[in-house]
Formats: structure tokens, sequence, C-alpha cells
């Protein structure tokens, strides 16, 4: 199994955490000096995917019927959303089974035990200040690492 991004969302729809385990010239060729604009717009293209397709998901199974992942010729798309209305989002190969559970472990084993329960960590992320958590970091790569 290959991961290729991370993503958590707040309820402000603001990206206020990114990671890529790929070189940026793997995914597609970008110009010098526009990793982190190039970085900013896959996250607003990713959240507009996943708002569009929950409206649709609602709108044709009722609010009973959860959005869980999508998947394309090239990457497959999981999604968790918490009761805090955080979104966590993971980009893998298509051959990977459901992620649900991967994205559950993240959000309470490492978002909780590690930006949560930190006294010094803000509540908000306004203006798009994203999360700056060492341990959140290094336990998350180690976490996906551990995956593929």
């Amino acid at each position: 199994m290959t991961v290729y991004n991370f993503y958590i969302f707040d309820r402000h729809t603001e990206c206020i955490y990114a990671k890529s385990w790929l070189p940026p010239s793997a995914s597609r060729p970008a110009p010098a000096n526009t990793t982190s604009v190039a970085a900013s717009d896959d996250a607003k293209l990713v959240f507009g995917t996943i708002f569009s397709l929950r409206n649709m998901v609602r709108k044709l199974g009722g609010d009973d019927d959860a959005f869980i992942s999508y998947r394309t010729a090239h990457y497959k798309l999981h999604f968790y959303e918490t009761p805090a209305n955080l979104r966590f989002v993971l980009l893998t190969d298509t051959a990977s089974a459901s992620m649900r559970n991967v994205l559950h472990q993240i959000y309470i084993n490492l978002w909780v035990e590690y930006v949560v329960k930190n006294p010094l960590a803000p509540v908000e992320h306004k203006g798009g200040d994203g999360v700056q958590n060492e341990l959140f970091e290094l336990g998350l790569d180690q976490f996906i690492r551990g995956l593929m």
C-alpha cells in the first residue's frame, strides 16, 4: 500500500495540516518556489471535492448515509469526520482497503493525545495557522510508514 497525502480540515473549512509522503515532482511537475502554493491549491481542491460529494450523498441517500471514500483510476480518497467537525483525509493507491479505521486511530491515538491534550496547542486555527506539534508529526509519520 502506498500513502500519498494526508490532510486535516477544521470546522471552518481551513486546511490546518497537510503532509505528503512523495516528493512533489512524483505527483506532478511544479515550477520552483511554488510548492506551498501548490499544496494550498491541492488542499482546496480536496476539500471542495469532499464537500460536493458529501452533499450529493446526503441528497441521494438521506442524512443516514455517510460518505467514506471514493476511488479514481489513480488514487483512492478516504474520509473520516470527527464529532468536533474535524475532517481527516487520506489519499492512497487504488488497491488499498478501507482506511476509515486507520483515520480513526490517527484521531484517537495521535490527534487527541498530542494536540487536544496539549495545553499549549491552540484550540482554533484561525487564518490558516496550521498544527505545529512535533510529537504529532513524528507519530503520524511513524504510523503511516508502518502501514506502507
